[in-house]
Order: structure tokens, then sequence, then C-alpha cells
């Protein structure tokens, strides 16, 4: 069996296929965000520099930053389930079907 047999193989193209499409699509998310998060410091900064509420030290900015942490451990987990199921069973149909 040849790289050219398995890759004109159709499981091996949708699998190709959804892993690029998750991939780019949650690598938009996270940049969007971080970005996002970014801009707003260099234009808002005061915003991001109030506290959440009167008399804490913890600012509107800590708060964003650790939910933009959470959100890239949350789209790896997505991911993850994704690739453990989806994924998986394209791999195996795959296998076998080369076999």
């Amino acid at each position: 069996m040849n790289l050219q047999t398995i890759q004109d193989h159709p499981a091996f193209r949708q699998l190709a296929s959804e892993r690029k499409r998750l991939g780019v699509g949650m690598s938009i998310v996270m940049a969007a965000a971080y970005f996002a998060y970014i801009l707003t410091i260099a234009f808002w900064p005061r915003l991001l520099g109030h506290p959440l509420w009167s008399g804490t030290v913890i600012t509107w900015g800590v708060l964003i930053g650790v939910g933009l942490i959470a959100l890239g451990f949350v789209l790896t987990a997505v991911y993850v389930r994704r690739a453990n199921s989806r994924f998986d069973r394209l791999s195996q149909l795959l296998l076998e079907d080369i076999r």
C-alpha cells in the first residue's frame, strides 16, 4: 500500500477535511478572543482596570485574562473529545479498508 492510495481514500479525505476545519475554526476563535483582549488593553485600558466590585483589588482585566486561559483549556477539551470520538472512528475505518 503506497501513500497515494491512502491519500486518495474517501475516509482519509474526510478525516483530513474535518480535522482541518475544526482546527482552523478553533484557532480563529482563540485568536479573535486574544486579539480582542490585546486591543482592549491598547485602546480602552480603563475598562480592564476597573475593580470587579467596590473594595476589591481584582480587576476586570484579571478576570478576562483568566477567562482567556480557561477558553484555551475548553477548546483543547472540545478538540480531544472530537478526536477521541469522530476522528478515531474515521481512522479505524481507514485502517480497516486499507488492510
